[in-house]
């Protein structure tokens, strides 16, 4: 994030991961998420490079960025850029579509009006946690919509929707160890060369992001606790401080220390909608 005092973002409250930032200069390194990221420009103009191009979105245009493709992301005319963002589970995805793979928008930015309409009913309500069933009712317009962006999908078998289901609740159940592919076979019963296909078709990464993912999640959630990141890193399955802050960065785009002093930015400058 660039050292400004123009920089800072706020997270809704709820369940759902939705985020409002203000941004200037070059605000992340090249980095990467396990999620859709769904976002809506609200002010400024916001410049990332995409699948190996430069994309620019102006206020009101969607960015969709796809799970597990890499992005940056910067101001694109040297002022402030505005935006808010909800970060979507490829298997929520999935589960809406009733098993078809993940639908793919090529160019990371829309105006796609079905497109508008979904990411509103998840980001435009950000002073209150969403409803489980607000949330699943917007889930479902925003899968058919990216749905129909992207063209039409292929079918998993039903088999392999649950093996790689199977082979996501082993992950989540043995976060604190590491493990192999062998290991998720035996516990799935399911080759592991076409499990891990299957997994990245429905989960939108491999298992091994999957599994270093979910331990940053729990490593974000410590730190908001203010717990010292030394002893947070051993906590969390990471080999040293060092080997977390890389990981941590290009999950987020941002060293830890620096994501904590954004994050803890005062909630009140979230604009009103």
């Amino acid at each position: 994030m660039a050292e400004s005092g123009e920089n800072w973002f706020v997270e809704a409250p709820g369940d759902i991961h939705r985020i409002e930032a203000c941004l200037t200069g070059v605000a992340y390194a090249p980095h990467r998420h396990d999620t859709y990221t769904i976002g809506i420009t609200l002010s400024g103009i916001q410049s990332f490079t995409y699948r190996g191009a430069e994309r620019v979105s102006y206020p009101g245009q969607i960015v969709i960025l796809h799970p597990d493709e890499q992005h940056d992301g910067r101001a694109g005319d040297g002022e402030a850029f505005r935006y808010r963002a909800a970060y979507i589970s490829p298997a929520d995805v999935q589960e809406a579509l009733n098993g078809q793979a993940l639908p793919f928008v090529e160019g990371g930015v829309s105006i796609d009006e079905g497109l508008h309409r979904a990411a509103a009913a998840l980001l435009e309500d950000f002073q209150r946690p969403l409803s489980r069933l607000e949330y699943q009712d917007a889930l479902y317009d925003l899968a058919l919509a990216l749905q129909t962006s992207a063209g039409a999908a292929v079918a998993i078998k039903r088999a392999n929707r649950e093996a790689a289901a199977g082979a996501r609740d082993y992950i989540e159940a043995n976060l604190s160890r590491g493990f192999s592919l062998e290991e998720l076979e035996r516990a799935t019963g399911h080759c592991r060369w076409q499990l891990s296909r299957d997994f990245r078709a429905m989960f939108g990464t491999s298992p091994y992001r999957y599994l270093t993912l979910r331990r940053l999640d729990i490593a974000r959630r410590m730190m908001r606790d203010g717990g010292a990141i030394a002893q947070i890193a051993h906590d969390c399955g990471f080999s040293d401080q060092s080997h977390f802050g890389r990981v941590f960065k290009q999950a987020y785009g941002l060293p830890p220390k620096a994501w904590l002093r954004g994050v803890r930015r005062p909630h009140d400058r979230s604009r009103t909608t």
